[in-house]
Order: structure tokens, then sequence, then C-alpha cells
């Protein structure tokens, strides 16, 4: 995540987006599998977390070696789970400065000729921020939480979703590169799907979910909770209090610092974060220590299970349920 200058108190709290009730039962082709299987394998969470962040990458900055050895492993993932290219690789190419990135892209089309047109993104940056000043000899900042642990989400959520095969709406997988530049990967691709005029439902973006909160009664706060019901609809959805308000991610304005914030801007729909990173619970953000041994794996596959079953809903209703703040 780019830096910002602000008071010292709250650094890393700003810094974090800076570059970055029960549900009702359904009826007929609204219907939701009630036998869904939720389960995600705690290991291969931990298997792809830990070589997402392993020195090997050396921080996966934008435009070296290391975020090309990530994006070939997603590719990969992808490529086994049957997850269909939407452009003609799974790549979508940019340049910022000179610098050359690519932010990863994946989908399944829905499975109902009269809503397979609309999407839903599912997205998260895999790029950081690379070799630092040394602390105590170590000069690769892996970005473990920082977005190694978003990442690895998005991808698990890929391959569930092709193994469930059982959505309406098409859904897109994107694992943005840049943000650590400005969120420009998101940016680009944003502009690049408008053109496209892609019928966009809602964004999901995933940020910082290594730790759990202290104390909080839902799994992870959303971003720009007041703009929309998206948090009401996806907790009725759910059948749980899954999504939350945070007062410091709208206090710090949290909903524009990460990869959300450019769909919102191209495409005025419901586009929001979730996150777990409470401010109080870890302390290694931007910093060489951002390693995968100080995660929480246990934690990281239950923010990625809970979330399945709103996210099915999402794609299954007849309508578009999820809308913008009057």
């Amino acid at each position: 995540m780019r830096k910002i200058t602000l008071n010292f108190a709250m650094l890393a709290a700003i810094l974090l987006f800076s570059s970055c009730g029960n549900s009702q039962a359904v009826t007929n082709s609204e219907e939701v599998k009630t036998s869904l299987n939720t389960n995600v394998q705690q290991a291969e969470v931990e298997e792809l977390l830990y070589y997402l962040s392993s020195n090997e990458l050396k921080g996966r900055q934008t435009g070296k070696e290391g975020i090309e050895l990530a994006a070939q492993k997603i590719e990969s993932i992808f490529k086994e789970s049957g997850i269909e290219k939407y452009f003609d690789t799974y790549r979508h190419n940019f340049e910022i400065d000179g610098v050359k990135g690519f932010n990863v892209v994946g989908m399944l089309e829905g499975n109902d000729p009269e809503l397979n047109d609309e999407f839903i993104i599912l997205g998260a940056h895999y790029d950081h921020i690379g070799i630092q000043d040394p602390v105590e000899g170590d000069s690769i900042a892996n970005g473990a939480n920082d977005n190694a642990a978003g990442t690895v989400a998005v991808v698990e959520l890929a391959k569930k979703f092709a193994e469930i095969d059982n959505n309406k709406r098409s859904i897109m997988f994107v694992l943005f590169s840049a943000e650590e530049m400005g969120l420009v990967g998101a940016k680009k691709i944003a502009q690049r799907l408008k053109q496209d005029e892609l019928d966009l439902y809602a964004l999901f973006n995933f940020e910082m979910i290594g730790i759990p909160m202290n104390d909080k009664d839902y799994i992870g706060y959303l971003t720009g909770y007041e703009n929309s019901n998206f948090a009401e609809k996806f907790n009725e959805y759910s059948g749980k209090k899954v999504l939350g308000f945070l007062p410091q991610a709208k206090e710090y304005n949290l909903f524009k610092r990460s990869d959300n914030y450019p769909f919102f801007e191209e495409f005025n729909v419901p586009a929001q974060t979730i996150s777990t990173f409470d401010f109080t619970n870890y302390d290694y953000y931007h910093h060489v220590a951002d390693e995968a041994e100080k995660l929480d794996i246990t934690h990281m596959t239950n923010v990625i299970e809970s979330v399945i079953p709103g996210i099915l809903k999402m794609t299954n209703t007849s309508e578009k349920e999820i809308k913008l703040s009057k």
C-alpha cells in the first residue's frame, strides 16, 4: 500500500488503504443449495500464503521478477481449476512511469442466459513493496498480510466457485498489480472494463485479512459501510454477521484507499473492501517482518469460508439487491 503523510499516532492505520440478521428461505430459481460445501483446505491456504510471501519472490514489487513468479503461480491455479480467461490471456497489461505491470484476471461465466452478462468482481492486490532498508539483516518486505493474505482469499474463492459451479451471474477474479504505486492496476482495468461496457453489479475486495480483530461481533469490517446496503444484505444472505462497521474506517476514509475505489468512480456501483486489520492487532505494516509466520491461518480460512454463502447468493438473486445508498 502506498504511503501518505499523516500524524505519527495513526500512521499505520491510515496507510492500511492509503495505497492501497438471519436469512429468509428462498424458493424456486433463487434457492441456494442447502448442502453447500464451504470447506476450504487450510493446508492449501497455508501453502499459497507461504509461497507468495517467501523470500524467493523478494517482496513482489511491480515490474520485478518476484511478481512475475507470483503471477505464474496464480495463473497455474486458475488453469488447473478451470477458471476461464476474460482477455486473450490471464493478464491485463499496462505501463506506469516506464514500469510494465499486469493484473491477473480470470472468470467463471454465469449459467443463466438472462443474468450471465452481469458480473461480480472479487479482487485483491498481489503486489508489495519489494526490497527495503535492512532491519536486523532482513531487507525483503515479504508482504504476508499486505496483501498475500487477500490474494490467497481470491484464489481460494476462485477454486471453490469453480467447484460449486452454481453461479447465475458471472464472477471475475482480479489480482491487482501496482496498488503500491497508487492503485494503478485497479484504475487501469476499471477503465478498460468500462470501455468494454461491462455490466458490473458489485466489487468485493480483500485487504489484510491475516489476523482476527479484537473483541468484535463480526468477522471483517467493510469500508464505505454507510455507502450501500452491501453489509446488510450480505449478512442476511449469510445467515450470520460476517461484515461490520469499524468507526476508524469511516474516520480515515479507507473507502478511498484501496482497489475498490477506482471501480466505484468508474461504474458508480457498490465496490467495497473487507479487512480484519483493526488498528490494534498487527504491528508490521510495510515492514520486513510482515511474514507468514505471524499470520493466523485458521482465521484466514474462516474468513474465506464465511464469505462463500453470501457471494453465492449475490450471484443468484433475480434482481440486483445490493445497491448504493441514496
